[in-house]
């Protein structure tokens, strides 16, 4: 934690050097809330989970101080809701590091974990509620507040997977059915990746949401695939996903505009909406290998540059070496997610540690590559880094889950140790 106080207040002063020429004016009061916030989370987790993992809070740290910085760098107004959002994660993470204390018995509440996701991704629809930016309905409007219920929902059904599949997980996997001189999975087991599909596409035809419905069908399959083991579900999956993306791009206005400028970016027809792409690749561009420093860089006219575009804005100040700390973080807490996983005492704990750490990285992965044209823009946030209320507190809730689950196998291992101990004694 002290390591990714001394980079993210390093930053701090040099964009305010940078771009200002002077220090910056709030350094010790950015510095004690900072210090302040991640600190008490911290305490919050020596007391309620002493055994859990010691690293993601410092990597989440990092990774919301990366972002933190750009969003003060461009928009001060932004970082000062970001930095009162910060506060809330962390109470977040306290309350649900007290009040969930064994994430196992979640299983039991499969159900309602599934009908509460389905509630919230229909919240946006609500006529008076919901509110459509840039052709998606993903926005909830309270008042001056507006929050995105997808977030929590991807959270929810990671869970629900979670336990459907620990539940199903022989049935999905055992061939018993014959089909000529080979035994194959029953037909009736591939419904669940069908659903999954029509899942996906609903969401793209209801509430263009390119972004989630890509998320959902990738977790649901990555997690099919960690708790059978079968190749053939991925080969399916893909196949499926081939199949509809041909479909949404033919018959969804959204994705077919996604598609075309993803495809042809240059064009005089798609330059009004791709401009935003192009700046941020000049702005890569710009950056090259160190970056033009920190306060230096000229990404102020890329259009949402502190959300959509954040990841252009640290390669251009950061270079090459800087998008490289922020892949190498991602990859981190992705394989310390992993790593809680493989040490969990149940298949439903396993498979949520699991859909937990693959969302975040989906998540990023999704996002970056669309600014970089791996893939189609979808304008999903950067876990941690993007600013956005509702992305930033889902995101330090996942943090508080995996470090229950971490703490929760700690516990478990040594519970059954004591006792194997105490058996051979006898």
């Amino acid at each position: 934690m002290v390591l990714a106080w001394v980079i993210i207040t390093s930053f701090y002063i040099l964009a305010s050097l940078g771009s200002q020429g002077h220090m910056p004016h709030r350094l010790w009061f950015f510095l004690a809330a900072m210090v302040t916030i991640s600190l008490g989370m911290h305490i919050a987790i020596r007391h309620y989970a002493p055994r859990s993992s010691q690293v993601l809070l410092p990597i989440a740290t990092l990774l919301n101080g990366i972002g933190y910085v750009e969003i003060a760098r461009w928009n001060s107004s932004q970082a000062t809701y970001q930095s009162l959002w910060f506060l809330v994660s962390a109470i977040v993470v306290i309350v649900t590091l007290k009040l969930v204390r064994h994430v196992k018995d979640l299983d039991r509440y499969r159900y309602v974990t599934l009908t509460s996701a389905v509630a919230l991704l229909l919240l946006p629809l609500v006529p008076g509620l919901g509110v459509s930016i840039y052709g998606a309905r993903l926005w909830v409007a309270l008042g001056p507040i507006s929050f995105q219920p997808v977030e929590i929902a991807k959270i929810l059904l990671a869970f629900f997977f979670a336990s459907y599949f620990a539940a199903n997980r022989e049935l999905l996997s055992t061939p018993t059915q014959r089909l000529g001189h080979r035994l194959i999975v029953p037909p009736r087991t591939l419904i669940p990746i069908l659903v999954a599909w029509i899942a996906a596409m609903g969401i793209l035809a209801v509430e263009n949401d390119i972004g989630f419905a890509l998320l959902l069908f990738a977790l649901f399959l990555a997690l099919l695939w960690v708790a059978t083991g079968l190749k053939t579900y991925v080969v399916l999956g893909l196949g499926l996903f081939a199949g509809g993306s041909l479909l949404a791009a033919n018959f969804f206005p959204q994705v077919q505009a996604r598609v075309s400028l993803w495809l042809d970016p240059w064009s005089a027809a798609n330059f009004n909406y791709s401009h935003q792409l192009a700046y941020g690749w000049y702005s890569l561009a710009a950056g090259g290998v160190t970056g033009t420093g920190l306060g230096l860089g000229q990404s102020g006219t890329v259009p949402e540059i502190t959300s959509d575009m954040i990841f252009a804005a640290v390669g251009e100040e950061l270079g090459l070496l800087g998008i490289l700390l922020v892949l190498a973080l991602f990859a981190l807490f992705v394989g310390e997610g992993f790593r809680i996983a493989q040490r969990a005492h149940s298949d439903y704990v396993r498979l949520a540690a699991v859909a937990l750490a693959a969302t975040v990285g989906i998540q990023a992965f999704v996002i970056m590559a669309g600014i970089v044209r791996l893939l189609p823009f979808t304008g999903i946030t950067l876990p941690f880094m993007a600013y956005g209320g509702s992305s930033l507190v889902a995101n330090y809730f996942i943090v508080a889950l995996l470090l229950r689950i971490s703490d929760e196998n700690h516990t478990e291992r040594h519970g059954g140790e004591v006792h194997a101990i105490v058996f051979a004694h006898e």
